[in-house]
């Protein structure tokens, strides 16, 4: 269903963008936390996209997704994980071997290399294990904030940010939750109105509803469960 389009104020629902830009933390807090609970109604059963059964595979899997779709990127890692189940086999592996294994993905040269990298990193830093700390995975090569998150939050069960990919960057920003557009302004603007357990969950709802719902150029705003609390909304 597409919506309908309509313009003026009479076309808003709920908020407007002017109450929006007054709105007191507290106010923004609530809102915050009243959106979080319409959205974990509405994807009770929302889970990371990407398919992995441990923190090795999620970070593998996480620098492969860059410019990739999660749905490609599960095609690929079964086999990418059978034949590399340690973080040696990728830092030893024969990198034309690796590019071919990763090509589907995208950048294959680029991704290749920074997984064998990676692999040396772990194997000489960490004893080929994944830590389980935003510093230790920032300071590992091709890992930037996002891929921290991802991996600490969703691998590790541990809340130290909120991981901002495309579908957070573009719903925070219509959700009238920050006006930053450097992902690590809008994860703090995030990080002061989202419940710090609530934080994983929170970048895993809006992935949700950015793929099913509000999508990039045609957001089915008529049947979104948010759109009252959106200043974005045409209905």
């Amino acid at each position: 269903m597409r919506p309908r389009k309509a313009s003026g104020a009479a076309a808003r629902a709920g908020i407007t963008p002017g109450e929006v830009r007054r709105e007191s933390g507290r106010a923004r807090r609530q809102r915050a936390q009243t959106l979080l609970e319409r959205l974990a109604a509405a994807y009770p059963a929302t889970r990371l996209a990407l398919d992995f059964e441990t923190p090795l595979q999620l970070l593998v899997a996480t620098v492969l997704a860059a410019q990739c779709t999660d749905k490609k990127i599960n095609e690929v890692t079964p086999a990418l994980f059978r034949r590399y189940p340690t973080a040696r086999h990728y830092a030893e592996a024969d990198l034309g071997e690796l590019e071919e294994m990763v090509r589907s993905t995208g950048f294959y040269r680029n991704k290749a290399r920074a997984l064998k990298n990676l692999g040396q990193a772990l194997v000489a830093v960490h004893g080929g294990e994944v830590p389980a700390s935003m510093e230790a995975l920032r300071a590992l090569p091709g890992v930037g904030r996002k891929t921290a998150n991802v991996v600490l939050g969703n691998a590790f069960g541990l809340a130290e940010g909120i991981a901002v990919d495309t579908h957070t960057h573009r719903l925070s920003r219509r959700l009238g939750l920050t006006q930053e557009d450097d992902p690590e302004g809008i994860e703090r603007d995030l990080m002061a109105v989202i419940p710090r357990e609530s934080w994983t969950r929170f970048a895993l709802l809006l992935q949700d509803h950015g793929r099913k719902i509000c999508k990039a150029r045609r957001p089915e705003c008529s049947i979104c469960p948010v759109a009252e609390l959106c200043p974005s909304a045409e209905v």
